[in-house]
């Protein structure tokens, strides 16, 4: 059986999802909430599944707010977040404050069904836009990271591409990595075309962004 509590400042909002879900029968709710406060006192009491939260709830307790601290004290409990606005901001602030997924209310009743069990049972659901964007945002960190050409280089070409940035001379690094002044060259010289860099200024510049210089060697 899935327990469930409603959270929505709409009193209406709250009754008619009480008497869709109680038509199921692995469904049951056992609370209500206008705001964040008494969302919380009610899951404090009943211990559901899940908790369907609204994120706008004015002028109580929010449902972002609510979600953290409903997380944070009953981290077994899942939170779907029910919301009317197709807002990715904050649809992403409720996931990093502990919610398992987001779902419009404007959403077919089938669909909120398939996301309550699916939240229920320890998945994550997000509504099909907010999917595609997700799908998109890492896409583009993929493609970002595909364009950095640091991957390229060997372990012993970072080396080397620290300790050029961190002020050694070719010598210095050749007697600290025990290989010679003609190899320490050549790595140097991949490095620079692998980073499709041309000056030692470019290279200290480079390292400074990636945070290599603040490793110890």
């Amino acid at each position: 059986m899935i327990s469930i509590v409603i959270v929505d400042d709409h009193s209406v909002v709250r009754s008619g999802l009480s008497m869709l879900l109680s038509a199921y029968d692995d469904f049951e709710v056992v609370g209500e909430a206008a705001e964040g406060n008494e969302a919380y006192r009610v899951v404090e009491k009943t211990n559901p599944t899940l908790v369907l939260m609204d994120l706008s709830m004015p002028p109580g307790k929010d449902g972002l707010s609510a979600t953290s601290e409903i997380k944070k004290s009953f981290p077994s409990t899942q939170v779907l977040i029910l919301t009317m606005h197709d807002d990715e901001e904050y649809l992403f602030r409720a996931i990093q404050l502990g919610a398992s997924g987001c779902i419009l209310k404007n959403a077919p009743h089938q669909e909120l069904v398939q996301a309550i069990r699916q939240v229920a049972k320890g998945d994550a659901y997000l509504y099909p836009s907010a999917t595609k964007r997700l799908i998109e945002e890492y896409m583009e960190k993929v493609k970002g990271e595909g364009a950095d050409s640091y991957s390229l280089l060997s372990d012993r070409e970072r080396e080397v591409l620290s300790l050029i940035a961190k002020g050694y001379g070719n010598k210095d690094i050749a007697e600290k990595l025990v290989i010679s002044v003609k190899t320490v060259e050549a790595h140097k010289a991949n490095v620079m075309e692998k980073l499709h860099l041309k000056t030692r200024p470019e290279l200290v510049e480079y390292a400074w962004k990636k945070g290599l210089i603040g490793y110890s060697n």
